[in-house]
């Protein structure tokens, strides 16, 4: 986790008001975190930390993306990923469980937010690796396996015509 160490916010010597970091998050962030679900990817993040006396408001706004495999095509695509978010941290003990607050000692001396932006980054991936292709001048897909899709749809198509076994189930019980 010595490499995630840019990622520490030295609360301890900050006074009270907004601080702005900017982060460039890579291929070597992702690999600090096992069994990750981004591999690869490039992501600008504007972190601004809001230190009050009683409390620290965290905002995180990142764009970017992440290199997968398209669940249509097979190729590996950048897929776009954006969010904003926004965490406050309180001092004490964990009285409510809530996503968005988590609680830590007044005697903190520096906060590490990598797992928050790795969380955000993972929250915010599509369910399905997949994006408009087609508008790009040099789409990534893979052609052969997009000719083979097509042809194995339009077979789908001619059998549910020409009726199916469960047409014919259906007519002989009537």
């Amino acid at each position: 986790m010595d490499a995630l160490i840019q990622f520490s916010i030295p609360v301890k010597g900050l006074g009270n008001g907004i601080h702005e970091y900017r982060f460039h998050i890579d291929k070597s962030f992702f690999d600090q975190f096992e069994h990750s679900p981004i591999q690869d990817g490039s992501f600008e993040v504007n972190f601004i930390f809001d230190k009050r006396p009683e409390m620290f408001d965290l905002h995180f706004d990142f764009y970017g993306t992440a290199k997968a495999a398209c669940d249509r095509c097979l190729a590996q695509v950048d897929l776009p990923v954006e969010g904003d978010n926004r965490l406050l941290v309180k001092f004490g003990e964990d009285i409510d469980e809530d996503a968005d607050v988590i609680f830590v000692s007044p005697e903190i001396s520096s906060l590490n937010v990598a797992k928050y932006i790795y969380e955000y980054i993972c929250l915010a991936m599509p369910l399905i690796n997949v994006f408009d292709c087609e508008s790009l001048s040099e789409p990534p897909c893979d052609k052969k396996m997009l000719a083979y899709l097509e042809l194995r749809e339009n077979e789908e198509e001619d059998e549910d015509e020409d009726g199916s076994i469960w047409d014919d189930l259906k007519n002989a019980f009537k």
